[in-house]
């Protein structure tokens, strides 16, 4: 049983004849009359035993998105619903509105439509609904909670959708088939024509020639329905925050990005989530649901406390395909003794596979290795001396003296103008940590693999880009 407030405000109406008339009586005999009012309003309520609750609602949601859905409510009772209606989700889900009142006539049913702004993703779950049934005086109600048992699978948000487009565009210029007329490039045979002043003489078919008096050539086209293994790494290294958001987050985008452009291409694309052991596969991706696929699989994926199992992923990748495949290894390259596991691996799998590995840079590192007291600025070219990392290859420029790159060695960093002693300590720790992981990239890329390394905004569009670079020069 639940009482409004109507119910209390009358109660403080039996104050009155206290006052005036310097007695209890009266404020009993008003407070007993209202009970008697409850009761009886109670009474007249709907059995809310024979009301139903029905729900239509989607089941994927992206997150930072509005999604709409309905809460249908029947009435199999013999008296008028009068209800209040509250859904109970959890409030990451952004369920609005909280509550909503409804009155359903005897034999009929009436609907209320909701709407879900989440914005964590993950798995959210509703038990039921509770629901409050008025009487006809709205002093007090039957209260009651029907099982309703609904998920809403949030989905990442997909943000590097944006660079899809013009992705997309260079893929096409590639296949020849932009009204630009470019030639197609890659490696895989698409059909002969007749020369024209300008091809390249290696293409001729003289075979063809010969049968037709007359120079044929053979034109190329990217290589489709090859394999694309995407592995992400959802170990501790994902954990750590670089523009207030975790890395495993640039991962996901990156994984989301690449596997919608890889399956537009024509190619096979697989996922794999993995730490201490495999969280998660996506196996056979097509165009049409790579990104639901993908995004309900990611959505449920958070950084755990172990260690990734890099010694695991070859055979992760062989069990995809035992063919030549793009693989790409979604992590971060910060230190020898962080990265010693990867390095160790990556042999392994370049002498089988085109492998790329990320690194997402800290830009208010950067900031601090050049002094930067007003912090760092991600969408401006950093001072010279320490450029950004926004390249595929993310290469600072060589010291003058020692012919290292950015190194500091036989200099030591003189103090900012207003700065104390920590802030030079501050700095040299700064220009470590870009030495280790320049250390570390340089090991990975002697490894034969590509490493592209980016701030968290920076890395799925460079990752795209290594990608239509594997395909224009036949490396798939």
């Amino acid at each position: 049983m639940a009482v409004s407030g109507r119910f209390v405000a009358l109660l403080a109406v039996g104050v009155v004849p206290l006052v005036l008339l310097g007695t209890g009586w009266g404020g009993f005999a008003w407070v007993a009359v209202v009970l008697l009012a409850a009761t009886v309003d109670v009474v007249l309520a709907a059995d809310l035993r024979r009301v139903r609750v029905d729900r239509r609602m989607p089941r994927l949601a992206r997150r930072d998105t509005v999604a709409d859905g309905t809460l249908v409510l029947a009435n199999d009772g013999g008296r008028a619903l009068r209800a209040v209606v509250r859904d109970m989700w959890e409030p990451s889900t952004g369920h609005g509105p909280t509550r909503v009142r409804l009155t359903v006539p005897s034999g009929e049913r009436r609907t209320a439509r909701v709407r879900f702004a989440p914005f964590r993703r993950g798995r959210r779950r509703s038990a039921g609904v509770t629901l409050r049934a008025f009487g006809p005086l709205g002093l007090a109600a039957r209260q009651r909670v029907l099982p309703a048992p609904a998920e809403l699978v949030v989905t990442p948000p997909f943000r590097s959708r944006r660079h899809l487009p013009s992705r997309l565009a260079r893929l096409r210029e590639l296949d020849g088939e932009t009204t630009l007329q470019l030639r197609g490039h890659g490696t895989e045979f698409d059909s002969l024509r007749d020369y024209v002043r300008g091809d390249d003489v290696r293409s001729i078919d003289w075979r063809a020639t010969a049968r037709r008096q007359d120079l044929v050539v053979r034109t190329w086209r990217p290589e489709r329905d090859r394999r694309v293994v995407v592995v992400v790494d959802a170990g501790r290294a994902g954990a750590g925050r670089v523009e207030d958001e975790p890395r495993l987050d640039t991962a996901i985008e990156s994984a989301l990005l690449l596997g919608a452009l890889a399956a537009a291409a024509g190619d096979r694309v697989d996922l794999v989530v993995l730490d201490d052991r495999v969280r998660g596969r996506v196996a056979g991706a097509t165009r049409a649901d790579v990104v639901q696929r993908f995004g309900e699989t990611l959505a449920e994926v958070e950084p755990g406390l172990a260690a990734t199992d890099w010694a695991a992923v070859p055979a992760a990748v062989d069990a995809v395909t035992t063919s030549r495949a793009f693989v790409v290894l979604l992590s971060s390259l910060d230190s020898v003794g962080a990265s010693g596991d990867l390095l160790a691996v990556l042999p392994r799998l370049t002498a089988r596979h085109t492998v790329v590995v990320t690194s997402v840079t800290d830009p208010a590192v950067a900031a601090a290795a050049r002094g930067d007291a007003a912090g760092p600025d991600v969408h401006q070219a950093p001072a010279s001396g320490y450029p950004a990392d926004g390249g595929h290859g993310g290469r600072r420029r060589r010291g003058p003296a020692t012919g290292r790159r950015g190194s500091t060695a036989g200099r030591v960093p003189r103090l900012p103008a207003g700065g104390t002693e920590r802030d030079v300590y501050r700095r040299a720790a700064a220009e470590r940590t870009l030495l280790d992981a320049d250390g570390v990239a340089d090991a990975a890329r002697r490894t034969g693999a590509e490493v592209v390394r980016g701030t968290p905004a920076a890395v799925p569009p460079l990752v795209a880009d290594a990608y239509i670079r594997a395909k224009a020069t036949g490396r798939l």
